[in-house]
């Protein structure tokens, strides 16, 4: 039997060619040519950093009991609507792991050792008619992982190789890591130079990284976030870079992505990527596979691979 899906969000090229391949239907949510489709489609598709799905979506179509998920994210998800609804959300978890840690140290790099900017002093010529300036050791330094998840602990597992004095805060110590734990955040960013944000979106985590916590983190701190925008309190931050509050930041995620302000791109002590922390050929199929195995087991009345925590 055809099943009809909806896009909720742009979706990669291998779920889209899967899906089809398996005679599904994918409407787009912004350009919906049947005018019966809301009454067909049954189950919603995106990925977890775009999608946006709340209840006055849900309540336009009523056949909906699934939302299956190409990301880890779900911050964007209105769950409460959802399980009012009876719907049941799930994401991909696992599967991005070593490309988002393998970023969180690039970008750790990139901006202590401020690789972006020495590339621009080679190509600009730069380099005929003067040095490039001193910049900071990566090895030997203190690293502060906020979240210690799946992400937090890959990126602690490379620290390591760094010999980096490795110090996380999560919600409560993991009695299985020898790393130092740090009941609050403020405490972490005291005692680090390195603070990355591997931490979930949503509503208690909001603007957790604040202005209290840049100053704790000091003038030779740095910055990393490959979690979610809204993490970081943006003002704070911008503030704290502007001021000198803290050295410089390495960021992926963004709070009104994909527009980031002048403001942001003329900082020259910020190194800046387009969300690419999951953005490898690699991650995506793997990604893809396990939407399409939440998909399957839907149609098929099965148990579900990852439904969210919530929905389990």
């Amino acid at each position: 039997m055809t099943q009809h899906l909806m896009q909720v969000s742009q979706i990669p090229a291998f779920l889209m060619q899967a899906m089809q391949q398996e005679d599904y239907i994918v409407h787009d949510h912004a350009h919906i040519v049947d005018p019966l489709a809301l009454g067909k489609v049954t189950a919603l598709v995106g990925t977890g950093s775009e999608s946006k799905v709340d209840k006055a979506l849900l309540s336009m179509l009523p056949q909906v009991k699934l939302i299956a998920l190409c990301g880890v994210g779900y911050d964007g998800i209105d769950l409460d609507a959802a399980r009012e609804r009876g719907v049941v959300v799930t994401h991909t978890p696992g599967t991005m792991t070593a490309d988002v840690a393998d970023l969180a140290l690039g970008l750790m790099l990139s901006v202590s050792r401020r690789i972006p900017q020495a590339d621009r002093f080679v190509r600009n010529g730069d380099w005929v008619v003067g040095t490039f300036g001193m910049t900071r050791r990566l090895s030997g330094s203190r690293l502060g992982v906020l979240g210690m998840g799946r992400i937090g602990r890959a990126i602690a597992q490379r620290a390591a190789a760094f010999d980096m004095q490795i110090n996380y805060c999560s919600r409560s110590a993991k009695a299985d890591l020898p790393y130092r734990f740090h009941a609050s955040v403020e405490d972490l960013a005291s005692e680090v130079d390195f603070l990355v944000v591997a931490t979930p979106g949503g509503a208690s985590t909001l603007n957790l990284v604040n202005e209290t916590v840049l100053q704790n983190l000091g003038p030779k701190g740095y910055l990393v976030n490959i979690a979610r925008g809204s993490v970081v309190n943006p003002e704070a931050l911008l503030q704290a870079l502007k001021n000198k509050t803290i050295a410089g930041a390495g960021l992926d995620v963004f709070w009104d992505e994909p527009r980031v302000s002048a403001e942001w791109r003329n900082l020259h002590q910020v190194v800046l990527t387009p969300h690419i922390g999951s953005h490898t050929e690699e991650t995506r199929r793997a990604m893809s596979d396990l939407t399409m195995a939440n998909l399957r087991a839907f149609y098929a009345k099965q148990p579900l691979p990852t439904p969210v925590p919530e929905c389990q």
